[in-house]
This record gives structure tokens, sequence and C-alpha cells, in this order.
């Protein structure tokens, strides 16, 4: 199973950076290009980059043992 490695501020961002790459599909340019805004969205979503994992990073907090 995947573990989550992406922070909330990481997701958000990739949420909102996603969301706007993807629009550039619909107005602006209008290129295909613009799909790669799908990539950032569903990791944001998801929670899980599997680059990151690739690369053994995470930038969710550690929980603390209390």
């Amino acid at each position: 199973m995947m573990k989550m490695n992406e922070g909330a501020f990481d997701r958000i961002l990739r949420v909102i950076g996603g969301v706007v790459i993807l629009a550039l599909a619909f107005v602006g340019p209008k290129t295909p290009w613009a799909y790669l805004g799908l990539i950032p969205l569903v990791t944001g979503v998801v929670g899980f980059c599997p680059l990151y994992a690739l690369m053994g990073l995470s930038t969710r907090a550690a929980k603390r043992l209390t």
C-alpha cells in the first residue's frame, strides 16, 4: 500500500498548480501539454508522489510520540 509522503502545504500547492495548468487546456493557449496538469492534481489529491518515494523524500510531518 502507498504511504502518504506529501504534507498539507505541498498537497494544496499541487492541487492549485494542477488546476491552473489544466485550465490552460481550455482557456489560454489551449495546448494539449496542459493535460500534464493532471499529474500534480492527482498526486495532490491522493497525497502520494511516486517521485518522492523513489528519492526517499517526504514533506509530511513526522508523528510525535507522546
